[in-house]
C-alpha cells in the first residue's frame, strides 16, 4: 500500500488565496483597504503584503496609484497578438470591439545626440521628432508609445488634431516612406517616477517593453519606438516553428525534432 502525503500550501500561497478572496470580494472599481489594515487583518508584515499583491498587478487584477490606494480593475477585454505582424494598438483593439483613445500627447523636437546620431546614421545634432504619448483603455492608462523619429520623416506640424495616438497608422495613410520591416526587441522594465505617473502605478512596478527599429523599404531605420504596455490588458505571443538537428547515429542520419 502506497499512502501519499499531501503537500501543505505554504504560507505565502495561503496569503495570496487570502488576499485573492479579499478581491473577489471587493466590487471592480473599488479601492482595497490600506496596506496597513489589509496587512494587519490576514497577518503579515506590509512587505510580504506588497510581494503577495505583485502577481495580482501583473495579472491586470489590480492596480496600486501612488498616493491614492489599491483598485480592483475591471476589464473584459484583453489585447492578444503575435509579434510577426507589426499592427498598431487602435487596430488590434479595434479587431476585439476594445475602445482605445489617446490620452496625455507630447511632441518635442530635438537635436540628436551621439547616440541617436549613431541609431539613425545621421550627424550629430541632426533634428529629431519625439512623439510621447499614453494610450488609454476603457478611460484608464494601459500603455505609454515613444516614438523618435528624423524629422523629414514627419514634420512637427504634421502631427495635427488628426493624429489618432499611432505613428504606424499615420505613415501607412500617407504612403510615404514605404514601410517594409520592424525590428523588435521585448523585455520586463520596471517603471521610472515619470513613467509610473502617467500610467498611475507604483514606480518600480513592472511593465512589459517592447523596443522596435521600424524600416523602409530603401533600409532606412526610420523610427525607433519604446513601448510600456500594463499587464492585463495586452498577451503578445510567437508563433515559431519546430527546427530540426542532424544527428548521425554511425550508419544513417535522422533528424531530431526539439
Amino acid at each position: 500500500m502506497t499512502i501519499k502525503k499531501e503537500r501543505q500550501p505554504t504560507p505565502f500561497l495561503r496569503l495570496q488565496e487570502s488576499l485573492s478572496e479579499v478581491i473577489a470580494e471587493t466590487p471592480a472599481g473599488e479601492r482595497l483597504p490600506s496596506e496597513p489594515k489589509l496587512a494587519q487583518s490576514l497577518g503579515v508584515s506590509r512587505a510580504t503584503l506588497r510581494e503577495a499583491m505583485r502577481a495580482f498587478e501583473q495579472q491586470g487584477i489590480i492596480r496600486r496609484r501612488q498616493g491614492v490606494g489599491t483598485f480592483v480593475i475591471s476589464h473584459t477585454h484583453a489585447i492578444e497578438s503575435g509579434l510577426e505582424v507589426l499592427e498598431s494598438i487602435e487596430t488590434l483593439a479595434q479587431r476585439i470591439g476594445l475602445t482605445v483613445e489617446m490620452g496625455a500627447l507630447k511632441i518635442s523636437q530635438l537635436s540628436a545626440n551621439a547616440e541617436q546620431a549613431m541609431l539613425f546614421a545621421m550627424e550629430e545634432g541632426a533634428p529629431l521628432l519625439q512623439v510621447s504619448r499614453v494610450i488609454l483603455a476603457e478611460d484608464r492608462p494601459a500603455a505609454y508609445l515613444v516614438d523618435l523619429l528624423p524629422d523629414d520623416v514627419i514634420a512637427y506640424a504634421e502631427l495635427n488634431e488628426e493624429f489618432n495616438g499611432s505613428v504606424l497608422d499615420f505613415l501607412l495613410r500617407r504612403g510615404m516612406p514605404r514601410l517594409a520591416n520592424s525590428v523588435a526587441e521585448v523585455q520586463a522594465v520596471a517603471a521610472t517616477s515619470e513613467i509610473a505617473r502617467l500610467l498611475e502605478i507604483q514606480r518600480g512596478d513592472v511593465l512589459l517593453s517592447l523596443g522596435a527599429k521600424l524600416f523602409s523599404e530603401e533600409g532606412r531605420m526610420i523610427d525607433y519606438s519604446t513601448s510600456y504596455f500594463l499587464p492585463g490588458y495586452f498577451r503578445f505571443q510567437v508563433v515559431r516553428s519546430v527546427g530540426t538537428n542532424k544527428v548521425v547515429d554511425g550508419t544513417d542520419p535522422y533528424y531530431l525534432n526539439y
